[in-house]
């Protein structure tokens, strides 16, 4: 009997451990609709279909539930933008590809909007655990974001005199305005403006990028008959009159 009881309880334990995954994972879509301010045991309850009871074990607090869906949004940005980008070559290859990430992810984000941005508005000016959980991950990733440049920079793929700090700051603004043109204003050309904006940003901190290929302006019949006439032209015109 007690053989069975002692094989019972990691089943149980891992039972347990599935039902507050799904749980969390029911928060974090409903924190990103809501924002987490809107966010308690009773909406989840009834979005996860359970009873405020049962939601309650698992938590304990809507602080904690509040919380456990930072950590999981951290834990999904960061296995979305930063671990695929160590993937490339050290130096302004990886940073490209965190930038790239980067900006996938806050794309994919439009309709339903970043919890680092929207948290920031609704917890910036309230001091607690939910705001400095939210600060710590940003500032989590922001740090990334900056050794990603102090490698480029070691590569010689930027230039030696740069302001690695200055150029997070620059990067960080320039999702920003992504999420508030393509989410609020509904800007079509936010994604190009990004894109854009990252290479001048490259091209200022020392980075040499590719030129595009010069396309060869084809000739045509219009073309040629806007020509102006040779000398040589001219002077046999003049000629055939001086003759005539």
């Amino acid at each position: 009997m007690a053989s069975r009881s002692l094989s019972a309880e990691p089943r149980t334990a891992h039972k347990g451990q599935q039902t507050k995954a799904s749980i969390i994972d029911a928060a974090l879509r409903l924190a990103t609709q809501i924002g987490l301010e809107g966010l308690s045991i009773g909406a989840l309850a009834e979005v996860a279909h359970m009873s405020k009871s049962g939601v309650f074990a698992h938590f304990g607090s809507r602080e904690e539930l509040q919380l456990s869906v930072v950590r999981e949004y951290h834990e999904r940005f960061e296995n979305e933008v930063f671990y695929p980008a160590l993937k490339a070559e050290r130096g302004l290859p990886r940073l490209k590809a965190l930038f790239e990430n980067w900006t996938r992810r806050t794309s994919a984000e439009i309709d339903t909007g970043c919890l680092y941005i929207s948290g920031a508005a609704e917890f910036d000016d309230r001091p607690g655990p939910v705001r400095d959980a939210l600060a710590s991950s940003v500032k989590t990733w922001l740090a990334a974001v900056y050794r990603g440049v102090l490698q480029a920079r070691d590569e010689g793929h930027l230039a030696a005199d740069m302001d690695a700090q200055q150029m997070v700051f620059e990067l960080h603004g320039l999702i920003l305005a992504l999420q508030y043109e393509a989410r609020f204003l509904r800007s079509a050309k936010s994604l190009d403006r990004t894109a854009k904006g990252f290479d001048n940003i490259l091209l200022r901190y020392g980075a040499h990028l590719p030129k595009a290929p010069k396309v060869a302006a084809k000739t045509t019949a219009k073309s040629v008959a806007l020509r102006k006439p040779s000398s040589s032209s001219v002077k046999i015109g003049r000629s055939a009159k001086v003759s005539q």
